[in-house]
């Protein structure tokens, strides 16, 4: 049996297919837990039942959270209070944010539990660049929307990851390659499962495999690479936007303005600042 944890805020990772993924700390933190606040009790049951445990659940989910937090807060005065999801890292596209939130306002000591998490996972597989990256969580459902939101992101210089169901993989597809262009990108699903796989190709290719084919089963992670290297900016720009700048600016403050801009050396800039002058 295991010693009791002191009260508080446990935010624990659970596996996002493989059980055996689960952490002998997290094993340890869900056996001495005093309450599980879980988003599916059925989902959390089977890995208490693959750890050899039982435990008070209570649902903590996107329907709920605002009316059960005040009172799991309260809770976590003299108890250990874990919260799960029904896979990978809490807080990662769910509600627990405000849960960490208004504990941390009300005093209450908060650890965490790190583990599985399929947005990184779907990264380390996707072959594409990692040194930075935007997780965007689901897209809008809706056409209008979900391109507004690509928009926003098409000139991100980094790897973008999405989650994405099934049945709105096709259409996700067909308007990240509108709003994106042809880049690189992968589709990764039924991660650490039997079933896992990673199809990888270009925006254009993806969106023509799967528009219509039977939608894929499991949970799906999108990963599309950053966009190419821009074009350099013409000399006749780089004048136009000096000559407008040295309007209002000094050149050497003009120069830094428009080096900034249009992502060109200062120095340079300088140089062809002092030249038009």
């Amino acid at each position: 049996m295991s010693d009791p944890l002191p009260p508080g805020l446990y935010i624990v990772a659970t596996p996002i297919g493989n059980l055996s993924d689960l952490s002998p700390h997290a094993a340890r933190v869900l056996s001495g837990a005093d309450l599980i606040a879980v988003e599916d009790s059925r989902v959390t049951a089977k890995l208490l039942a693959h750890i050899g445990v039982r435990k008070p659940m209570t649902p903590y989910h996107d329907h709920n959270a605002d009316r059960v937090r005040p009172d799991l807060i309260s809770q976590m005065a003299d108890k250990a209070v874990a919260l799960v999801s029904d896979a990978g890292t809490p807080l990662i596209s769910d509600p627990g944010y405000k849960l960490v939130r208004d504990a941390r306002a009300a005093g209450i000591d908060i650890h965490t539990v790190a583990g599985p998490c399929a947005a990184i996972a779907a990264l380390t597989l996707a072959g594409l660049p990692t040194d930075r990256f935007l997780f965007l969580g689901f897209l809008p459902p809706k056409a209008g929307a979900r391109a507004t939101a690509i928009a926003e992101v098409a000139s991100v210089r980094a790897s973008l990851i999405l989650y994405e169901s099934g049945p709105r993989l096709a259409a996700a597809l067909a308007a990240l390659r509108d709003g994106l262009g042809s880049r690189d990108a992968a589709v990764v699903r039924e991660i650490s499962k039997k079933f896992e796989e990673t199809v990888t190709g270009s925006l254009d290719a993806l969106a023509a495999r799967y528009a219509d084919a039977a939608p894929p089963k499991g949970e799906i992670v999108l990963v599309i690479g950053p966009p190419g290297e821009a074009a350099p900016a013409a000399e006749a720009d780089v004048d136009a936007a000096l000559e407008e700048a040295m309007t209002r600016l000094s050149p050497s403050r003009a120069a830094a303005e428009v080096a900034e801009t249009l992502g060109l050396p200062r120095r340079e800039v300088y140089e062809r600042a002092l030249a038009l002058k």
